[in-house]
């Protein structure tokens, strides 16, 4: 784990690397005493510390500070100093200066050790040529974070004469090809990977430093998603600037870093996974049989230069895919393995190798690639000919929170799988867990790490889009002005539900007049809305015909609620009288449902089982609901997917008890998937068709109660609904019938569909 350097005691510490000094004296005190839990716990929380942006970005007032402080101490005490060596640069190194930069940044000691397994995952490949140091502090960076797989650490030093390399011969467990006739760069990466063992091969450069979980990152991509031919990693400068989150290559062959000096690189445009027109051979993993079958590098780029761009184009001309890892973080000491001047040296065929390229691909470039600085929403996604669609709602889905966030990631995992590009726009522009768990579907999240405002972004990106996804009423009606100004996109709007029928509702059964005012309010709105988009979707045909009805120019199309990979797995009766109620408390009708189901239902069903419990399950609940709470009745408050599950397997029967809303209701969906009976109401079955045919529905709480009853006691009931439950998902809910019915209403052909796993 990273250190910081030591310090004398005059020379100030930071209040951060006084904290760090503390938790490393108290790492200490406890493997003295055999506790290694919490030593394990300390050392990540420090790692994550230190490899924090934060912590990174103070970096240079920490060493200001220091400077100065040892500058007072000279002027006390004048010592006589020798100026350090200059490092000896091989041909086409980097500038002493460069070099001086990468050696003052403190290192751990570590001591060079590696495995060696019989059948290593993964072989990292380092070519080199003379460079020891640089070469060692690479692999002191490999020791710190080596990969969890079986692997082997290979250098190929390509006959540089240095005398120094005989130090890597005493490295234990490292693999040392020693050439005795110069290949050149090129050449030396397929020959080393030809004596590789690995299934993964990682071409690494020897002048970076691997972050924790780099390789890892690389290896888990590869092994879930077979369609990959070829990934890499976030690439960093020494001093915490971006280097490149992929390449982009423009349609003259000339090649672009995206994102390159951006100062802050963990800006949600660089942290998604996408594919890309190729990634930087600083840091690159492919298949050991992809490399092959491609015959490795073209010789034809040797010795150096465009053969990573051309091994891409390649791969992906092999029908696999191309993808940036942005979990993969490595830091490149850029220039210091062929230097920076294009006009001498190794360097100097850049330029020819780009000419190669441009005539090689030529056919390829025009028909797939930009012209070169435009269009930058598409190409640093290499979605040159992908449907692209922007969607816009309240905040990032919070699928454990709420049913509509649910309903969302329905909607993006069906596009995903469809091979579009998606991009969000969330209206509060947080970022969170949420944010992340989004970015590694693969959607771009435009959140507030992007500078521009909207009607910037949108006037800038407007002629990239093909469609805009808006939802909900009022986020519709304050993006819809700007969308009409500065894109030809179709526009869809996606309701959830009509929001104007569910506060009618609720002002019915509660008389508030102010909710009643509300409804009127909101019918004038989204009736308003339904006649400006191309598409009005809702979740259910009840939904569709009102719209028809109500403005017969607008295209109202009902599309299927929400989808579930079908389960037809059998499942036991739950021991136990528990009942379960699922929902977001922050939604009006949950609290009413959720009050009427403790005060009306379960007394009558207690009568019968006293023993009966009940568990309602949500975010954000109410003091009203955190009331509800006794020795039989349990407020659980937000829970995890994980949990949720859990409460699914172990409950006997789930409840639905609502009084008002409108739309689809996905927990009744939802327990039907988890094999888990139901009883429900006429809103609580609204929109679903057939849904009697499995599910007790009804509006009498002395009917609810009674049919609660069988459920918790009758095995043989039991067993047959949650057969039919599942059963009933299967057949109407596949995420196969959810993407045609989506694609229908959004106008589109299968000719856009493409058959693409999605990436996260």
């Amino acid at each position: 784990m990273p250190h910081s350097p030591p310090t004398s005691p005059d020379v100030p510490l930071s209040p951060q690397e006084a904290e760090l000094a503390r938790l490393r004296k108290e790492i200490a005190r406890l493997r003295v005493a055999s506790r290694q839990d919490e030593v394990e716990a300390l050392r990540q929380w420090v790692t994550a510390y230190e490899t924090s942006t934060s912590w990174r970005l103070t970096a240079p007032l920490r060493h200001c500070v220091k400077q100065i402080a040892r500058l007072r101490r000279r002027k006390k005490c004048p010592e006589n100093r020798t100026a350090p060596k200059s490092a000896q640069s091989a041909e086409g190194g980097a500038p002493p200066s460069a070099l001086v930069v990468a050696s003052s940044v403190p290192e751990p000691s570590v001591v060079l050790r590696f495995p060696r397994h019989a059948r290593p995952v993964l072989s990292i490949v380092i070519p080199t040529y003379g460079q020891v140091p640089v070469t060692q502090r690479c692999l002191r960076s490999i020791c710190r974070h080596p990969p969890t797989c079986p692997y082997e650490v290979i250098v190929a030093e390509d006959a540089s004469n240095d005398s120094s390399v005989a130090q890597l011969a005493d490295i234990a467990g490292l693999v040392l090809i020693r050439r005795t006739e110069n290949l050149g760069f090129l050449k030396n990466c397929n020959d080393a990977a030809r004596k590789s063992s690995g299934t993964f091969v990682h071409f690494l450069n020897n002048d970076t430093e691997l972050r924790p979980g780099a390789f890892d990152a690389l290896v888990e991509r590869l092994q879930r998603e077979p369609s990959i031919g070829l990934t890499g990693s976030k690439l960093l400068f020494p001093d915490g600037r971006l280097q490149e989150a992929g390449g982009i290559i423009w349609n003259d062959a000339s090649g672009w870093n995206f994102g390159r000096n951006d100062t802050d690189p963990d800006r949600s445009v660089y942290d998604w996974p996408r594919e890309v027109d190729y990634i930087s051979g600083a840091s690159i993993m492919l298949p050991r049989t992809v490399f092959d079958a491609l015959g490795g590098f073209d010789e034809m780029f040797a010795p150096a230069y465009y053969e990573d761009t051309d091994l891409a184009f390649r791969v992906r001309a092999a029908g696999l895919r191309v993808v940036y890892e942005p979990r993969s973080v490595v830091v490149h000491h850029e220039g210091v393995s062929h230097g920076t001047d294009e006009t001498s040296g190794v360097k100097a065929f850049q330029v020819r190798n780009r000419e190669r390229m441009l005539t090689r691909w030529k056919e390829v470039l025009e028909a797939k690639h930009y012209a070169p600085a435009t269009h930058f929403l598409r190409a640093s996604a290499h979605a040159h000919d992908r449907r692209t669609i922007l969607i816009i709602d309240h905040y990032v889905p919070e699928p454990d929170r709420d049913a509509g966030s649910r309903a969302t990631l329905c909607v993006i995992d069906a596009l995903l799988a469809a091979g579009w590009l998606v991009v969000f726009w969330p209206e509060n522009r947080v970022r969170n867990a949420y944010t992340h768990a989004l970015l590694a579907r693969g959607v771009n999240v435009i959140d507030r790490s992007e500078s521009d405002d909207f009607p910037k972004w949108i006037a800038r990106n407007g002629p990239d889009l093909d469609h805009v996804l808006l939802m909900r009423p009022t986020v519709t009606r304050d993006f819809l002005p700007q969308l009409k100004a500065h894109t030809q996109a179709r526009l869809s709007y996606y309701g959830h539900d009509i929001h104007f029928l569910r506060l009618q509702r609720e002002a019915e059964v509660t008389g508030s007049v102010e909710v009643e005012q509300a409804a009127a309010a909101m019918e004038e709105l989204e009736t308003f809305l339904w006649g400006q988009v191309a598409s009005v979707i809702y979740l259910s045909e009840p939904e569709a015909a009102l719209v028809r009805e109500r403005v017969p120019q607008a295209h109202p199309y009902a599309i299927v609620p929400f989808c579930y990979r079908p389960d037809l797995t059998e499942r036991q009766p739950s021991r136990g009288h528990t009942v379960l109620f699922v929902g977001g408390f922050a939604h009006p009708p949950n609290v009413d449902a959720a009050i009427w189901l403790v005060r009306d239902i379960m007394p009558r069903l207690r009568a019968r089982l006293p023993d009966a419990c009940l568990i309602l399950a949500g975010a954000n609940p109410t003091e009203e609901v955190r009331a509800l709470a006794d020795t039989h009745t349990r407020v659980t408050g937000a829970v995890s997917e994980e949990a949720l599950h859990e409460l699914y397997a172990t409950s006997r029967v789930a409840a639905v008890p609502l009084r008002f809303g409108a739309g689809v209701k996905n927990k009744v969906l939802e327990a039907l998937h988890q094999g888990l009976p139901l009883v429900t109401t006429a809103i609580g079955a609204e929109g679903i068709a057939d849904l009697s045919d499995v599910v007790t529905v009804t509006d009498d709480a002395e009917a609810f109660a009674a049919a609660l009853v069988t459920l918790l006691t009758e095995d043989e009931v039991w067993t047959k609904r949650s057969r039919d439950g599942r059963v009933f998902i299967a057949a109407r809910y596949s995420p196969a019938a959810f993407s045609r019915s989506l694609l229908t209403a959004f106008g589109e052909s299968d000719q856009h569909s493409a058959d693409v796993t999605p990436l996260g």
